[in-house]
């Protein structure tokens, strides 16, 4: 959320205070907490599907240059703009021109979901002028990563470099998938705590509820959420479920031991970026690091390095939700609900605590293993199965909504955001569940049909 930029600063840290200082600067009183709400969705040229560059007619760059006419302003780097400042929060590129929007810190999900449909359809707009569409889905359902262009950001060349050194499919992660992402407050170190351990227990049932990437390459991949397998080997250093977050004593200072050891990627001087990959930030604190030596690093680089850490939920001034496959509108609205429902009220939270606060490491290591080919046929700890875990977790949302009774201006709470997902579990069929029914059924065979279904 933007509401980041506050805490950090260009002075050097000093001493150990000043690293989990950012953590602490993220508490707010609960009158002051906030729902951002970030997603990704594939650019496509509707004339051939192929995916555009960004210098090429009516390309990337030429979408970016079109966000202009709704007031948003060009972020440039290199001489390239590479993203967009608004009142609806941020526009950036995702390494092969995933189109993100990170949303504005809002006061309820009414707004966010308006903030949604706003940016949907300026895209839309002009997409529409440009020979472009955009695609709701959790991977590229028939692009290989050669047919990918590459944005012109600098910390991408870096990280395409390095990955394939640490894993096999982080170029996969980079290239090929898309997600939507909600980010949440916290009131004390306590308060992050509780909510930091129960939505990184419950985030494979999220991946399980919004699962819709069961192709790669033009053909059923085995999986319902391919772009959660990914992340099981694409760097171990800075990914999984961190099973420090359930120990005893967990907070702010263990969350900035995990992070130094996490390796770095980058440093970000002058508009350029020194790479980093792979050197060690406690290094950089000594002043020792080897490719910039004699510096010793900021806050906004302690921020940076955070920001290069990628668990299935992450600390930063606020907690990110990050299990989710890219979906289309409805999934847009509801994940944010899912989580403000479990999480921004307290009978809620104590509920959803009480329902996963006797699994164990090796209950969520499995879970974790299973839910990105299971899905909602997942078994949990006690024998059920994740439909019948999301029904009640769906429930216990729901009473989170209603308690905090925010209405839109005909008199409705936030409940409805939840309704796809109510369909999702009745039915027992996730997205992508469905679509491989079209695909194996009335599509017979023919993945093109992907682009009609899925499109904004």
């Amino acid at each position: 959320m933007s509401s980041m930029i506050d805490t950090l600063s260009t002075a050097a840290i000093t001493d150990r205070a000043d690293l989990i200082g950012l953590f602490a600067d993220g508490e707010k009183p609960k009158d002051r907490w906030r729902i951002g709400t970030e997603h990704e969705k594939f650019v496509f040229r509707t004339a051939d599907r192929r995916a555009p560059s960004y210098t090429e007619t009516g390309g990337i760059r030429d979408l970016l240059a079109g966000m202009g006419d709704y007031g948003w302003t060009g972020i440039e780097e290199g001489g390239n703009v590479i993203a967009l400042a608004g009142s609806d929060g941020n526009v950036s590129l995702e390494p092969a021109g995933q189109f993100e929007l990170s949303g504005a810190p809002l006061d309820n999900l009414h707004q966010t979901c308006a903030e949604t449909g706003r940016h949907l359809e300026q895209v839309k707009a002009i997409g529409d002028k440009l020979g472009l569409g955009f695609l709701g889905m959790g991977m590229w359902p028939d692009k290989t990563r050669a047919e990918l262009p590459i944005m012109p950001k600098g910390r991408y060349r870096i990280m395409l470099d390095h990955m394939p050194r640490v894993g096999s499919m982080g170029l996969d992660m980079m290239l090929r998938t898309c997600t939507i992402q909600t980010n949440l407050d916290y009131g004390s170190e306590a308060d992050m705590v509780k909510k930091f351990r129960v939505s990184l227990a419950l985030q494979p049932l999220a991946t399980a509820l919004f699962a819709n990437s069961p192709f790669t390459e033009g053909k059923p991949n085995g999986y319902l959420s391919y772009r959660s397998h990914i992340w099981t080997d694409t760097d171990p250093a800075r990914t999984g479920m961190l099973p420090f977050v359930f120990e005893d004593g967990f907070g702010y200072e263990r969350y900035a031991d995990y992070m130094l050891n996490v390796p770095m990627y980058f440093v970000y001087r002058d508009g350029q970026y020194i790479d980093a990959a792979g050197h060690d930030f406690k290094a950089f604190l000594r002043g020792e690091l080897p490719v910039y030596p004699g510096h010793k690093p900021t806050r906004t680089d302690w921020s940076d390095h955070l920001s290069t850490a990628f668990p299935e939920v992450r600390l930063k001034s606020f907690l990110e939700m990050r299990g989710a496959d890219g979906g289309p509108h409805g999934t847009i609205c509801a994940l944010p609900a899912f989580w403000v429902g479990l999480l921004y009220d307290d009978a809620s939270l104590d509920a959803a605590w009480d329902l996963v606060k006797h699994w164990t490491i090796a209950d969520h290591t499995r879970i974790r293993a299973d839910v990105p080919r299971l899905g909602l046929k997942t078994v949990g700890p006690r024998g059920r199965t994740f439909q019948q875990l999301g029904a009640q977790v769906l429930d216990i949302a729901h009473a989170g909504l209603k308690a905090r009774a925010r209405l839109n201006a005909i008199g409705d709470d936030e409940t409805g955001y939840l309704s796809p997902l109510r369909d999702i579990v009745a039915s027992g069929k996730t997205s992508a569940d469905r679509l491989l029914e079209r695909y194996h059924g009335e599509w017979q065979g023919d993945l093109g049909r992907i682009y009609e279904e899925m499109r904004f």
